[in-house]
């Protein structure tokens, strides 16, 4: 893969809308510094569906569970291939789904209601069955099916466009290997000088080469601007998620920085 492709970093949301839409971070690597060249807000599915479309070459990182647990998968009878189990769980539609991991989590030990994946011990990530804050089950719901429909490529789990390469990212574990504080919130009660700190915290060290992704981010100080003073962190996410995206370009093929022997079931978050 040349260095010469598109990066792209996805802040995702189940429910895009005009008040909380999926933040799309745009750029390129140049030697080992990133370049963020725009950000980008997709109010609805057509405009995210649009941008999978985008003719590669391009690297996308993008914020939500590419699978789910291998366990939960086998105890409920569902597909075990990726591309059966995403459109089996696309055609059950959204009621359907939650109802199943609803029923499925009650049939759990208390202290152990939620299954993980591999990847989600070292990542620090939620379960991709957890409904509600977040509701990443959703998120998977919504996001692996129109990866698989617009025939990307993801590494380790399914081959397709090989110049359209998708890999899941969790920026908040790059944010954590800067600063345990919290840094953003939808909640405008919550959107506090503590938060704005941290957020002046992340992007300093992000410029400067200090976070887990070994890779500076350039960015005009309009741009800085913009990722300190949206206190909802989407487009500081969708900087984070580009990060991990070249650090996967960086990596390079066949692998991207992934593990060689991750389960495809459950797919696996960049950095983990």
């Amino acid at each position: 893969m040349t260095l010469a492709l598109t990066l792209i970093g996805v802040d995702f949301t189940s429910a895009p809308r005009p008040a909380k839409p999926i933040t799309v971070a745009l750029g390129r690597l140049e030697s080992d510094t990133v370049v963020l060249q725009q950000l980008e807000k997709l109010a609805d599915w057509p405009a995210f569906e649009s941008l999978l479309a985008r003719p590669g070459p391009w690297l996308g990182a993008f914020d939500f569970p590419f699978g789910l647990p291998r366990e939960a998968v086998v105890d409920l009878g569902w597909p075990t291939t990726w591309t059966e189990l995403v459109r089996h769980c696309a055609g059950m539609g959204k009621a359907t789904f939650r109802a199943a991991l609803d029923a499925y989590r009650e049939t759990r030990p208390m202290g152990k209601r939620y299954a993980h994946r591999a990847t989600d011990l070292p990542a620090h990530s939620h379960s991709p069955l957890k409904l509600v804050n977040p509701p990443v089950g959703l998120m998977f719901l919504e996001g692996a099916p129109r990866l698989l429909a617009a025939g990307l490529s993801v590494p380790g789990v399914h081959a397709a466009d090989p110049h359209r390469l998708a890999v899941e990212a969790y920026p908040g574990l790059l944010a954590r290997s800067i600063t345990t504080e919290s840094y953003k919130s939808d909640d405008k009660r919550k959107q506090t000088p503590e938060r704005r700190v941290a957020r002046v915290r992340i992007v300093d060290a992000i410029g400067a080469d200090r976070s887990a992704a070994g890779i500076a981010l350039h960015a005009t100080q309009a741009q800085q601007a913009v990722l300190i003073e949206d206190a909802s962190g989407d487009s500081l996410d969708a900087v984070l998620a580009l990060l991990q995206a070249a650090a996967c370009a960086l990596a390079g093929a066949p692998h991207y920085g992934l593990p060689p022997d991750f389960d495809p079931l459950e797919g696996w978050i960049a950095g983990a």
